[in-house]
């Protein structure tokens, strides 16, 4: 049977490579649904018996619905996996941190494009979610609703008529979901506006988060937008303004953009073009420079700056340069340094004229 990380290495990741020149700014949008079943203990509170039941039970229900396309999805059992097969679910955002790391009863199960997957026993017994590439919160919604409706034929949630879905963190109490819009910020960023601007998005009870979600950083100049609340409103209330304060992230970030282009014109083609020029010609790249780099230079692409370049080649690198695609693309384990030398030798080959 073949190995099911070395199939997805050969697949583009769909959310990067899909999205269409319009969208720019948004790279990708994702839902995430916490769900758990009726009678079985939380995550937090179960044994391995207990977790087990549960992936069982999560598994054949899928099976049973022809959810993600199962049985012929993507399955994988993370406490079986190595370090660095875990880290490539990580950076391709099909499994949390917190997901990979629990000891027992955990699977994984993804559909062949990726666009849809479900941890089995995260925080939560079951966090379904979809990804697509660009701006698209409607339609993002209702495949993951189509989904979630596939699952729950066949299997009970734990449901309260007055709490509505219940979830080991309360603070997911109600729809359980978590709708995020990943965006790209530089003009903000280099008009130093990005931190005035993100207060305010806190402001409106929105979460403001890094590409891994929780914890992580800003590299990239990528910001995850999400909303705080899951009690209280309905979905549709909850994408709505979630929808309206995106839209006017997008539109500063393009107002941001032409006065760079208007105001600062030298300072912007200075800035994309070290960048670039550090991609082409560099021979040690760490992860957070490159990811800077590349980061102006998709935005010189954006902005018609480059002739041929193509937007696909530089998203590729916004994966690829990461240390467990790096390493897995090479072919061994390698030391900081060394991924140091594999990241700029990747860099320069991509972005060869």
């Amino acid at each position: 049977m073949s190995d099911p990380i070395e199939t997805l290495l050969k697949n583009p990741v769909s959310f990067l490579c899909d999205a269409p020149p319009e969208e720019d700014i948004a790279i990708s949008t994702r839902i995430r649904l916490a769900r758990n079943l009726a009678g079985f203990p939380f995550p937090s509170a179960a044994d391995e018996e207990s977790a087990k039941a549960v992936c069982d039970r999560v598994t054949r229900a899928a099976a049973e619905s022809n959810a993600l396309g199962c049985p012929d999805c993507y399955r994988f059992d993370p406490a079986e996996m190595a370090p660095l097969d875990r880290e490539i679910l990580l950076e391709r955002r099909l499994a949390s941190r917190d997901f990979l790391e629990r000891p027992f009863g955990t699977r994984l199960l993804v559909r062949g494009d990726e666009s849809s997957s479900i941890m089995i026993n995260e925080e939560d017994q079951l966090r379904l979610q979809t990804i697509r590439p660009g701006f698209r919160l409607d339609e993002v919604w209702e495949e993951i609703n189509t989904l979630d409706d596939e699952l729950s034929a066949h299997l009970e949630y734990a449901y309260d008529d007055r709490l509505g879905y219940l979830t080991s963190c309360p603070t997911n109490l109600g729809t359980g979901m978590r709708a995020s819009v990943m965006l790209h910020l530089p003009g903000l960023v280099m008009a130093d506006a990005i931190g005035p601007t993100m207060q305010g998005v806190l402001k409106l009870n929105l979460a403001v988060r890094g590409i891994f979600g929780e914890g992580s950083d800003h590299r990239g100049d990528l910001f995850q937008i999400s909303n705080q609340s899951t009690l209280g409103e309905s979905e549709a209330q909850i994408l709505a303004h979630l929808k309206m304060v995106i839209e006017q992230l997008i539109r500063q970030e393009k107002n941001a953009r032409q006065r760079l282009l208007a105001q600062d014109r030298y300072t912007l083609l200075d800035q994309v073009g070290r960048a670039y020029g550090a991609l082409l010609h560099s021979y040690k790249l760490s992860s957070a420079e490159a990811l800077s780099s590349l980061s102006k230079l998709r935005l010189g692409v954006d902005l018609n700056l480059f002739g041929k370049l193509e937007i696909l080649r530089v998203n590729e690198l916004f994966l690829a340069i990461n240390p467990a695609h790096l390493q897995k693309l090479t072919g061994a384990e390698l030391s900081e340094a060394e991924r140091d030398v594999r990241r700029a030798s990747l860099c320069r080959a991509k972005l060869h004229p």
